[in-house]
């Protein structure tokens, strides 16, 4: 792992006067979502077939395509500036960089699991067994803030067998959906890590005044997409009688925007509806007198 920025990737990643480098993943679970996002929010680069970086034509920012396990390195070191990666990689690394922002994809959990017939109930009863992981920092940590000190084996590969197997009594392992611990018969007794894609810093570029300007401005598109997928336009009409009902049901960001049509006692409502509550509010919105309701996704809102 290169402890410095100088000549690991040549000249075509200097980074100039508050140019940034990005580090993300090659290929794997959070490639597409990664590649979507940055596109998002208009960043014109190329990303096909066995590129190791490209440079952003329309931003100061230069990316760097890496294998996953490495990004965290690449950032704590220096080596860029910026990470797209997994929270349980930097856990698992230990490295010291700057969360910046939950990315809100890659949604996935680090488990204590055991098989299901086992008889532990908790991490405790743990302490001192064998313990299969392919993250054994993670586990290894865990168990010493519990007062633990199992033996810890290392698998690089399908750890959920190793209990079934007797190769160990209880597993330390990524999940996203649960399906493989039940394919394996294994139930899960703790959570150590609850893990998404996230978009860390490296310190020096945080404290870089040239580099801080531009990494703001980043976080502002990643704000203003993530914010528009939270919401729904929707535009109704209705009675003016029915307004102060529609207004209870939907306030808002602020206030809704309500506009005079050319029916005398009618309005036009327009506002944004948070998609957690989008249905609940449609109804109450009918049943507050509200028609004709058009509704439309964003692209992108500055909150």
């Amino acid at each position: 792992m290169p402890e410095t920025n100088a000549g690991f990737f040549g000249a075509d990643l200097d980074p100039g006067e508050g140019r940034l480098r990005l580090a993300v993943q090659r290929s794997g679970r959070l490639t597409d979502d990664t590649l979507g996002l940055l596109h998002a929010i208009g960043l014109d680069f190329e990303s096909y077939g066995q590129r190791l970086f490209s440079h952003c034509r329309n931003f100061p920012l230069s990316i760097l395509y890496g294998r996953d396990d490495d990004i965290p390195g690449y950032v704590g070191h220096g080596t860029v500036d910026l990470g797209i990666v997994g929270r349980n990689l930097i856990h698992e690394e230990g490295v010291q960089v700057e969360e910046l922002l939950p990315l809100g994809f890659g949604f996935c959990s680090l488990i204590v699991a055991v098989l299901r017939d086992a008889p532990y109930a908790s991490p405790d009863e743990l302490r001192s067994r064998r313990i299969a992981t392919s993250y054994p920092n993670s586990a290894r940590r865990y168990f010493a803030e519990i007062g633990g000190s199992p033996e810890i084996v290392t698998i690089s590969g399908s750890v959920e067998v190793a209990p079934s197997l007797g190769l160990a009594d209880a597993i330390v392992e990524l999940t996203a959906t649960g399906s493989t611990l039940l394919l394996n018969d294994l139930r899960p007794i703790h959570t150590v890590l609850e893990s998404q894609a996230v978009l860390v810093a490296n310190h020096a570029a945080v404290a870089d005044a040239a580099k801080k300007a531009n990494i703001d401005r980043l976080l502002m598109r990643v704000d203003a997409v993530r914010a528009a997928k939270r919401y729904k336009y929707v535009m109704m009409n209705a009675p003016e009688s029915a307004l102060p009902a529609i207004r209870r049901v939907v306030p808002g960001l602020k206030a809704p925007t309500v506009v005079p049509l050319a029916d005398p006692g009618w309005v036009a409502v327009h506002t944004a509806i948070e998609e957690d509550i989008f249905w609940e509010s449609i109804e109450k919105l009918r049943g507050a007198g509200a028609t004709e309701i058009l509704v439309s996704s964003l692209e992108k809102l500055m909150l």
